[in-house]
């Protein structure tokens, strides 16, 4: 399926998301009533399910598999960590520097045509620039024999989502983590990169607690306004995958997408983490984007403090306009939180909610909490 295709064919699946089920055959008969197979690849999304996670369909053959002992390239192959729906994870050693690497083996057909492996390539690299303690280097990305992969730091750890109980972690905990995620995304976007693919099974957690970002080599560069040095919205191009539950409501419809659809993703990710659900979740992929797009997550619970669901709900606005605008605010507003949790002062209900953290968070509501690499400042917008 060519990139072209497949933006016509998350145009159709959006457009039919947004009509109630009983309305969807009709549609589909008056867009779809000179391509039948448009109408089919559309079906067939609607009726995958959820876990299935959503992408677009490429001629491919079976993943490659390697065992130890084996090269690729100048890296030596040693036990396989994972496999997911954007390929397989092989530990191994990097035979000319000496050091542990992850390996990511991209499915086949992954990088099929030369501008597809173009684009990679040239994201993987501005990811490598990406140097952070909470984001995952990138060391390399290459083929051999065929085999497209990426060289990344070897993180040893558990993902998020093996880590989140059923019942929710301890806020503080989750604010420990959320904070560090936050602090990534931050770096990632002030250099103009949106993660576009958020979600716990790409957050590495540590044995001492360290969080790590995974998978920037496969997100995509946002355009850079020359005037105002800010970060434009980002068009949907190439291989889009992902994971219904945690794609905000534009993602989910194929609409461009900038970096406050990686807010929305944050807010669900930290909605899972307190509560130990999932903020938007059906049985198939249709039911699943139909939530993200249309209807509110449960509500917490009466043990989350209040100020931290004002900050969540902020995150999880449909409205892209309704949100916080910026990473750095949600990074101020988890930390002006997490001081509060250590205090003993961050309150579980609105009558004794610290004034000056309630203020904070109605600033941000107005629109006026700006801030800088060097200081906050409340003020007038």
């Amino acid at each position: 399926m060519t990139p072209d295709r497949w933006a016509r064919v998350k145009e159709v699946l959006g457009a039919a998301l947004e009509k109630a089920p009983h309305e969807r055959p009709r549609f589909l008969d008056e867009t779809c009533a000179s391509d039948p197979s448009l109408r089919r690849e559309v079906e067939s999304l609607l009726a995958q399910p959820e876990e299935s996670g959503l992408k677009s369909p490429v001629e491919a053959g079976p993943m490659p598999e390697f065992s130890a002992g084996q090269m690729l390239g100048r890296y030596r192959v040693e036990t396989k960590l994972g496999q997911g729906g954007m390929g397989a994870v092989y530990k191994a050693h990097d035979s000319v520097l000496r050091r542990p690497v992850a390996l990511k083996v991209l499915p086949p057909g992954q990088l099929s045509d030369p501008e597809g492996r173009e684009r990679l390539t040239r994201e993987a690299r501005a990811a490598s620039a990406l140097n952070h303690p909470n984001i995952i280097t990138v060391h390399d990305i290459s083929s051999e024999n065929g085999v497209d992969f990426i060289a990344m730091e070897l993180v040893e750890g558990q993902p998020l989502s093996d880590l989140i109980p059923a019942g929710g972690m301890p806020v503080a905990q989750a604010l420990h983590y959320a904070m560090q995620v936050a602090r990534g995304l931050v770096k990632a976007h002030r250099a103009g990169i949106v993660h576009r693919d958020l979600k716990p099974g790409n957050i590495m957690v540590t044995s001492d607690g360290l969080v790590k970002l995974l998978d920037f080599g496969l997100a995509r560069r946002a355009r850079m306004t020359a005037a105002s040095g800010t970060t434009g919205s980002l068009t949907a191009e190439g291989v889009i995958s992902g994971t219904p539950s945690y794609m905000s409501p534009e993602q989910a419809q194929g609409k461009p997408v900038d970096a406050r659809s990686d807010i929305f993703s944050f807010g669900s990710v930290l909605y899972e983490m307190v509560s130990g659900q999932r903020a938007f979740r059906g049985e198939t992929q249709a039911s699943t984007l139909a939530a993200v797009i249309s209807r509110e997550p449960a509500a917490l619970g009466a043990e989350i403090p209040r100020d931290l669901k004002q900050v969540i709900a902020r995150c999880l606005r449909k409205d892209p306009e309704r949100r916080f605008q910026h990473m750095d605010d949600v990074k101020i507003a988890l930390e002006e939180l997490k001081e509060e949790s250590d205090l003993g002062k961050l309150a579980r209900d609105a009558s004794s909610s610290p004034r000056t953290s309630w203020r904070k968070l109605a600033l941000v509501e107005q629109g006026c909490w700006r801030c800088s690499r060097r200081r906050v400042s409340f003020g007038a917008a």
